[in-house]
């Protein structure tokens, strides 16, 4: 674990040393988690781009595991919540309770109080407590008889849906689902991977070490916001949010017709903050057009409504993402090509 007490560094040097334990992180992670390594990293990004991460997949594919285990790896408290019809918003912020031989209340505060918390199969749960969560998400705090409390800090909500019931469950309204910074989906593993976990099955399990602090969280958080991003990358940004409200003025008119409501606000912000942290584990001290694409489906999709002609077609938001990033030009790449031409026809 690494020390707390470290003197203030270089933006550069800072940068550099969050890279590099992150990336021991994760490689420790992995440890445990065999084939999900997109997931693993979107989790970090979300994690130091203080944002939170809703997850779809069938059940089994180790969604509780991780975030057990990068509550171990990251020293951080860990609460899990099965959410089921009964469920009410005490049971998940907390509640006052009467105490006879006192005469008076005690809180007893609920399991949002940790770093790390799976809302397991949020869909299963009603509005209101869905409603309960997502302010808790989204105000860092609880009030409960009329005092606040903070919820810790890093806060990282890893909610699933599973894709294949519908029976008994509640859909999250498209205005609550904007407040995840990401939506991931997550897929089987390959044949190679799906043996090594069975393989890993049939021996003891990994025991996982503590390789940083919240503290050594917080100070890398902290160096991600020092990674340079140029307005044309922002530019990029928002004009790919822009191709989901006006598809037409970029090329795709047949585009209007499937989506009903494009990206909110949220979503350049969201692809602009992530797109920071996923350049600060790749090395780099600026955004480039490269990380914005990687992040485009995953901070996106969840945000787009589509029509019911795209429902009725069977067309998913991520084929109509894949039109919007092939339509939408990346800043300085028609004089890239100019320049390409130009040593060719020099040559």
């Amino acid at each position: 674990m690494h020390d707390e007490s470290q003197p203030e560094q270089h933006p550069e040097d800072a940068r550099d040393a969050a890279r590099d334990a992150l990336q021991e992180a994760l490689h420790e992670i992995k440890r445990v988690i065999v084939g999900q390594d997109a997931m693993l990293e979107r989790l970090l990004v979300s994690l130091l781009a203080g944002g939170h991460v809703l997850l779809e997949g069938v059940p089994g594919l180790a969604k509780t595991l991780t975030v057990k285990t990068l509550a171990q790896v990251l020293g951080g408290s860990y609460g899990r919540v099965q959410f089921t019809p009964d469920l009410v918003p005490a049971d998940l912020v907390g509640t006052r309770l009467y105490r006879p031989d006192t005469g008076g209340f005690d809180t007893e505060l609920g399991p949002v109080f940790c770093n790390f918390l799976l809302a397991d199969e949020i869909n299963r749960a009603p509005a209101k407590v869905q409603s309960a969560l997502l302010e808790v998400m989204q105000e860092q705090q609880v009030t409960i008889g009329g005092a606040t409390y903070k919820v810790p800090h890093p806060f990282i909500v890893m909610a699933t849906q599973n894709p294949i019931e519908s029976e008994g469950t509640y859909p999250l309204p498209e205005a609550q689902v904007d407040r995840f910074l990401m939506k991931i989906l997550v897929d089987y593993p390959s044949v190679g991977e799906e043996a090594a976990v069975v393989g890993r099955s049939l021996a003891d399990p990994v025991e996982v070490r503590e390789r940083l602090s919240l503290e050594d969280l917080r100070r890398y958080a902290r160096a991600a916001q020092t990674v340079l991003v140029d307005r044309e990358v922002i530019g990029y940004a928002v004009a790919l949010v822009d191709a989901t409200r006006n598809p037409a003025s970029h090329g795709l008119p047949e585009l209007s017709e499937l989506i009903e409501f494009g990206a909110s606000p949220r979503g350049p912000i969201g692809l602009v903050g992530a797109g920071r942290v996923l350049a600060l584990l790749r090395g780099r001290g600026h955004v480039v057009c490269d990380d914005i694409r990687d992040l485009a489906a995953d901070v996106l999709r969840h945000r787009l409504v589509l029509s019911y002609d795209a429902l009725s077609e069977g067309v998913s938001a991520d084929e109509l993402l894949d039109k919007v990033l092939a339509a939408v030009p990346e800043p300085g790449a028609a004089s890239l090509t100019r320049v390409v031409a130009a040593g060719s026809a020099t040559a």
